[in-house]
């Protein structure tokens, strides 16, 4: 998901695989092409180990406004002011940095960026997040840019999600809180306390989508592991066993009687094949009396019935 974006999942998977086209959502479509271009470029530099330059961030956001299209050039930073306003009463929300002071300190993010190796990944990717819409170096695409620069920062040093889950989630179900957390500073000027503000609450707020986004990757890991799990298991079972779960997912105990009718067997047949299959550690008897003798799965396969 992409914060504001109108198009559902569905209609996102359907564009990345060039199945689908939305004209009602051709500005939404366009900024799905883009950012899905530019997530596909920062997995290209991370696993070449490509130093975050501004060349990259200026790549980045070329990418962003493209549309999707490969051929593109790095973006110059703006040129003029770009105040933001509401969008209901027009008052100022913030006032940015003049567009004179931007590319001094787009530099210096960068060197701090590139020069705090101490620093825990996480928090330099939070404050480079903060820093980057602070400067708001230009006039659209400034936060899908922000967005991307913390992905490349927390891939090259070592959080990569694997494509199983990404921060936009985490802003999209908490978007007041995304704004919120990063609309800090005593004043809506930039030169009037934005740069200087605490920032712990940002940085909280970034951290935990940060955890959360790492466990919900765990998550989905154990999950695959234990469908995993599942199928090795479903292989050692022979036809037979694998169509007796089926009396299994009816009751947890059954008799050979039972067996025999399910295969169309006479008695003597069904009480071997039983006793064949409690030497396998396919089943266990609970009740050892002759007549009614009760069967129930054994516990690792358990999993088989309950899932």
């Amino acid at each position: 998901m992409i914060e504001g974006n109108r198009l559902e999942p569905k209609q996102i998977e359907e564009i990345l695989k060039h199945k689908g086209h939305f004209p009602r959502y051709k500005r939404d479509e366009n900024e799905v092409k883009g950012y899905y271009a530019a997530l596909t470029q920062i997995e290209q530099w991370a696993a070449r180990r490509i130093p975050i330059t501004e060349k990259a961030v200026q790549t980045l956001h070329a990418l962003v406004i493209a549309s999707g299209k490969s051929k593109i050039k790095p973006t110059p930073y703006r040129d003029g002011q770009n105040v933001i306003r509401d969008s209901r009463t027009r008052a100022i929300i913030y006032m940015p940095p003049e567009a004179k002071d931007v590319p001094k300190l787009m530099s210096s993010m960068i060197d701090w960026i590139r020069d705090s190796e101490q620093v825990p990944c996480p928090i330099i990717a939070g404050i480079a997040h903060y820093q980057f819409v602070t400067i708001h170096p230009y006039y659209d695409g400034n936060g899908r840019t922000a967005r991307l620069l913390t992905t490349l920062i927390l891939h090259l040093g070592g959080y990569d999600l694997k494509g199983l889950y990404s921060l936009e989630e985490y802003y999209a179900k908490n978007l007041g809180a995304y704004y919120e957390a990063i609309s800090i500073g005593p004043s809506h000027n930039y030169y009037m306390g934005r740069a200087e503000a605490d920032i712990t609450k940002w940085i909280d707020y970034f951290v935990e989508g940060v955890a959360i986004a790492f466990e919900n990757v765990l998550q989905r890991i154990n999950e695959e592991g234990h469908r995993t799990d599942q199928t090795d298991l479903i292989r050692k079972l022979d036809p037979k066993q694998r169509r007796a779960l089926e009396l299994f997912g009816e009751s947890s105990m059954i008799t050979a009687s039972q067996v025999g009718k399910l295969f169309n067997f006479k008695p003597r047949t069904s009480a071997q094949l039983c006793k064949k299959w409690v030497e396998m550690g396919f089943i266990e008897v609970v009740d050892f009396s002759n007549r009614g003798r009760k069967y129930k799965l054994s516990k690792q396969y358990e999993d088989l019935i309950s899932n």
